[in-house]
Parts: structure tokens; sequence; C-alpha cells
């Protein structure tokens, strides 16, 4: 059903549902929000694992289980509360950018140059692992970029929606979305109980494009150097920010095109022989052989067509309405938030009515300029009122600090969680191959970015 011709009835069936996913999300965040951290010594250094990944994990367990399955229409109110939540994570962190604005301007050059990690890690050593892994030209779309939902837009833009390239990129975000968040946490702890790199180097490194990898990485930064977090939560932030924002030109002018080159490059020797092959073949094949082809190039060609019925299935947006994503996300946020905080509190409350009050003006104002989006607004508008330099910025201050980040990152991990079983087809027909070249893209630009930036850290202090 089209979501363009039937808004409305999408709207209503979605304002509905969303009452049994919010008590669902409650009492799962709640839950893992009591659970807390569990820290596992594995000898070479500490992994900590946060409430916010026992919620992605319980919510996915509860979005698949066969007993009583969560309905698809479920799962798209979840996802679309999810695209919410992360307007009020940014708001969260913003308020974390402004009194780090000092350090921030010190580390410049530095956190410009580690951006060339983000864009060289995946291209340098994901791309050769997915061609060696005869990934086809899949490899392009999954391995040219970790930024998220602007991938899709520019491979669409390029390839088409129904290329390999753009199914590359449905692999990655799927495995990003369901192992992500996870993953960056057990490597980034254990990197940052090393303790051989700069706090501000690793927070610059968690800036990958993603919001949830980048809370995730951070709050493992954090309890290894928790002296530092807010300098840490600052510079993840507007790392993320920048790969954000510059992610979409870097992407269509340079590593987009680059990704296909070395793409190109690399599987020459390999086109060239099936080239050989397939101009040999029309003479030297029987009736049989051919009969044979034509029925494999059939069955490939329903076994697309069915592909695409299920993305399509599986993508398509459930409409609520702004007034109800915020009020179910803002009980369910002040909830984690009490918890984290060992009791409930007006502070908290007045926090999430800043925070509130930031996402609609930056809704608003891009919805009246229609080029900048809202994410750049919250992020500018709640970095200068938190700075130094705005005459409020204290009062201000003191209830957002109240509201815990991560307690905000665990009810939107929870609601991706929930959101993710109708997904999971579309990651089983991709195959095992994109696990090990997702492991290696989120490693190597991590790790990449991270070496940069501290190598620029000593240069300019």
């Amino acid at each position: 059903m089209s979501t363009s011709t039937t808004p409305a009835r999408t709207d209503r069936a979605g304002a509905r549902l969303t009452l049994p996913v919010a008590a669902l999300a409650f009492v799962i965040a709640l839950a893992v929000q009591l659970i807390g951290q569990a820290k596992i010594d594995v000898g070479i250094g500490a992994i900590v694992i946060f409430p916010m990944v026992w919620g992605l994990i319980l919510g996915l367990l509860v979005s698949v289980q066969k007993f009583k399955p969560l309905g698809l229409d479920l799962q798209r109110v979840a996802a679309a509360l999810v695209g919410v939540a992360v307007l009020l994570l940014v708001a969260r962190l913003a308020f974390n950018i402004g009194p780090s604005l000092p350090t921030l301007l010190k580390a410049g050059p530095a956190l410009l140059l580690q951006e060339v990690g983000h864009l060289l890690g995946t291209i340098a050593l994901a791309l050769p692992l997915a061609v060696l892994l005869r990934m086809g030209k899949a490899t392009v779309g999954a391995t040219f970029s970790l930024d998220r939902e602007p991938s899709f837009a520019m491979v669409s833009e390029k390839y088409g929606p129904d290329s390999d390239q753009y199914r590359g990129v449905l692999a990655m975000y799927v495995f990003g979305t369901l192992f992500g968040a996870v993953y960056i946490t057990l490597l980034t702890s254990l990197i940052s109980n090393w303790k051989i790199f700069d706090p501000l180097a690793l927070a610059m490194g968690a800036g990958v494009g993603s919001g949830s990898m980048m809370a995730a990485s951070s709050a493992s930064i954090i309890a290894a150097y928790p002296g530092d977090q807010e300098a840490i939560l600052g510079m993840a932030a507007i790392s993320n920010l920048i790969t954000t924002i510059l992610g979409v030109y870097v992407g269509i002018y340079l590593a987009l095109p680059l990704a296909d080159r070395f793409y190109r490059a690399l599987t020459r020797k390999q086109t060239r022989e099936e080239a050989a092959v397939t101009a040999g073949a029309p003479s030297q094949r029987t009736g049989a052989e051919l009969a044979d082809t034509d029925a494999t190039a059939q069955a490939q060609a329903e076994e697309n067509r069915r592909f695409r019925e299920r993305v399509a299935e599986s993508s398509a947006a459930m409409h609520l309405p702004l007034w109800l994503s915020l009020s179910v996300l803002t009980v369910l946020g002040i909830g984690t938030a009490s918890i984290a905080a060992k009791g409930f509190s007006l502070t908290i409350v007045a926090g999430y009515a800043i925070m509130l009050a930031l996402v609609l003006v930056s809704i608003a104002l891009a919805k009246l300029t229609k080029k900048i989006s809202a994410i750049v607004y919250i992020t500018t508008i709640g970095a200068y009122i938190s700075s130094p330099w705005f005459f409020a910025a204290g009062a201000l201050n003191g209830p957002i600090k109240a509201v815990d980040f991560l307690s905000i990152a665990t009810v939107m991990l929870t609601l991706a969680g929930l959101s993710l079983g109708k997904d999971i087809p579309l990651l089983r027909n991709i195959g095992w191959k994109i696990i090990p070249v997702g492991l290696v893209a989120i490693t190597a630009s991590f790790l990449l970015s991270t070496v940069i930036a501290e190598f620029a850290l000593g240069l300019w202090h």
C-alpha cells in the first residue's frame, strides 16, 4: 500500500498501535536500565556492556520470537519512534558540545584530519575483503561509507534502487542496525582500556556517522576515562555531526567514485576472464546447457523480484503525529532517566522540557528553510545556548545534566530492536558475507580515524 495515497489511514493506524509498542518498550527499557552495565574481563582488556545494548538485544528477541509474533505494523511504529528518538538524543548531546567548544576549537585541525580515516578506512580494507569474498557489485554500496540513511539516496541516484550496489547499501544498513552498536561497544571498550590513545582521539573516532554507534562507542570511552566525560561526549558529537554533514558531499563526489574505481581495478582480471568465457560459450554449449542457463536466469530473476517485494514491504514507513511520538518518548525517557539517577526529580522533567523545546524549534526552522535538516539546527542551537558565550547557559545546563544521555540511547535502541524483525529476511538473503565485511568496515573506520586523530592532536598540542 502506498503511503503517499493513504497517509491519513496510516497515521490513524500508527496512533492506534503506538500504545502497545510504547508499553512494551517501557517495560524492556526500564528492566535493562535496572540491570545496569556488565563488565567482562577478557585478559587483554575489559569489555563493558551497557543497558542500551541489552535493550537492543532484548527488543530484537521480542521482535523475532514465534510464540506471539510482533506484527509488521507494530515494528513500523517502533521504527517511526526511533526516528524521533534520534532527535532527542542529538538534543542531549548538543548540550555537551557547548561547554566543550574551547577544547573543540583547539583540536580543530585534528578533528578535520581524522575524518580522512572514516573515508579511507572502509574503502582501503573492507572493499578488498568483499571482493575476495566475491560479493559482486554489492561491494561498492556496502563499503564506500558507514553513513546511514544518506547512503541510500547517494547509491539510488547513481545506480538505481534495483541495482546490486543498492542491495549492498541495504545489507550494510541492516547489519549496522543489528550489530553495529553492540560490536563497536565491545571494540571501543577493549581499545579504550589499553590506555594507549588520547581519550579525545578515541572520541573523534567514535563519530562514524551513526547516532547509535557513536553513543555506544562514547559510553565505552567514558567508562575508561570517567574524568573526561564532557569533553568526550562533545568531541564525539561534533565529530559525528561533521561526518554526517560532509558525508553526503564526500560520498557523492569522492567516496562513491573512488570505491567504484577501486572495485573495477580489483576485479578487472576477473571481468576479462568472465567476458572471454561468455564470448566463447555459444559455439561450445549444448542445447541442454543453454536450457539450464535460461532456467537459472529465470530463477534468479524470480528471486530478485521476491527480494524487491520484501524490501518494499519492510521499508514502508509508518507516519505518526509528532506530538504523539514526542509524548511517548518523553514518558519513556523520564522513566529510564529516573532509574539512571536513582530517583525521580522535577529537574529531569525540566531537562526534557528544554530538549523538547529545542527539537520543536529546530523542526519548525527546518520546515521553514527546507534546505537545512533539523539535526543541524538542533546541534547548532543547542551548542550555542549551552556554551560559555550564552548568558543563560548555566540555567539550561543544570536541568539537562540531570538527564543521563545513555538513558535516551537505551530507549532509542530498545525501539530499534523491536523494529528489526522485519529486516531479518533481507539480511539472510544477502548472506553471511556481509558479517566479516561489516566488522572490518566498522573496525577500520574507527581505528584509522583514531590513529590519525592521535597524531594530529600531537602536532597541534
